[in-house]
């Protein structure tokens, strides 16, 4: 069958391309690279005409406040008039864990507008909440800097491995629609602090990480319960410690 991967040339998008693809269907990467941009319109209509099912794996550019909500309910909106126009019979969205817990940061708040978007759509869906990335960890190590020290909450969270994250959108994309949210998370539960001293001594960066349970997770505090899945989420097999031992993967 056809399926178009909007966002379909970045980190998971490219991965899922190559995976459906290797399996046998016709798939299209979307993106405004290829000539197919969302959030304007673009070229929507033509990429999914035949289309059977889309999957929706795109990101905003920007965390701001005002442009991620923008971006993700602008998109959100033309993806469904495109795809009702289309006859699409099952919409895929890659979505994150915690986007419905109090307290959310504005990125999570901005995920559940499209989230509710597209439980309103008459289209039936499924959405696959994931933990975060491996590869986010240095980005959490960022967001953290205050001058030379970087502070970061303990709570808990279970990170996963992108190519787990693909196993498990790639069964979700060629199975029924759900019709509901399912969870994928990683092998292990940690605290933030502990995995990014890890990153940062594995990176010979010595500056210290100040244990904080105020600091912010990117313009929210958060504990054990904010970033991890509920009771029986789909679990990953890689583990941290593994993933970060394969060439290329710390950056």
């Amino acid at each position: 069958m056809k399926i178009v991967v909007i966002g379909g040339t970045g980190l998971i998008g490219t991965k899922l391309v190559k995976t459906l693809t290797e399996s046998g269907h016709e798939v299209l990467a979307a993106s405004p690279g290829t000539g197919v941009n969302a959030v304007t319109g673009e070229g929507l209509n033509e990429a999914l005409k035949g289309a059977e099912v889309v999957v929706d794996v795109a990101n905003s550019p920007s965390f701001e406040q005002k442009a991620v909500l923008e971006f993700f309910e602008t998109s959100g909106r033309n993806l469904i008039v495109a795809e009702i126009v289309a006859g699409v019979k099952h919409h895929v969205a890659l979505s994150v864990v915690g986007t419905d817990r109090p307290n959310a940061n504005t990125y999570f708040q901005a995920k559940l507008v499209q989230e509710k978007l597209i439980k309103e759509s008459g289209i039936p869906y499924s959405i696959l909440h994931a933990t975060q990335f491996f590869e986010f960890v240095g980005g959490i190590a960022q967001a953290g800097i205050q001058e030379d020290q970087i502070h970061v909450s303990p709570a808990l969270f279970q990170p996963i491995a992108s190519d787990d994250v693909v196993a498990a959108l790639a069964d979700v994309t060629l199975g029924a629609p759900l019709n509901a949210t399912t969870e994928v998370a990683g092998p292990e539960k940690m605290g933030l602090d502990e995995i990014v001293r890890q990153y940062l001594e594995l990176k010979n960066d010595n500056r210290k990480v100040i244990t904080d349970v105020h600091a912010p997770y990117f313009g929210a505090e958060i504990n054990d319960q904010s970033l991890v899945p509920g009771d029986h989420p789909r679990l990953g097999q890689e583990t941290y410690a593994d993933w970060i031992r394969k060439p290329g993967n710390l950056r």
